[in-house]
């Protein structure tokens, strides 16, 4: 349950920084607002799963989710630029945190 947590905190921190983004440096109210909301839930859930999970790996797991779900976003519904060097790092932040789960150190 508390990687699932994590997950789901994950894809709210992709949201939270997507709409950080569209706020404009918080000239537009309702990306404000939802980067708020977003970024509300996104640390209390993290902050919920830590009860049960090492800082590292959950926090390591919770970034890279946002990370690589804000490039991907950002490259398909924001238009940023795609490339093979931005396709590959995805997946190495992605094969981090498999890698990083897979050496045990989580109950």
């Amino acid at each position: 349950m508390a990687w699932f947590l994590v997950v789901i905190a994950g894809f709210f921190e992709t949201a939270f920084a997507i709409l950080l983004k569209q706020s404009e440096t918080f000239t537009k109210l309702w990306p404000t607002v939802g980067f708020a909301a977003c970024a509300l839930v996104s640390f209390g859930l993290l902050t919920w799963a830590l009860r049960g999970l090492e800082i590292g790996p959950a926090y390591a797991v919770w970034t890279g989710l946002g990370t690589a779900g804000t490039a991907v976003v950002g490259m398909i519904m924001l238009d940023e630029t795609v490339s093979v060097l931005k396709l590959v790092s995805i997946s190495l932040v992605l094969c981090g945190i498999v890698g990083l789960n897979l050496s045990g150190v989580t109950p």
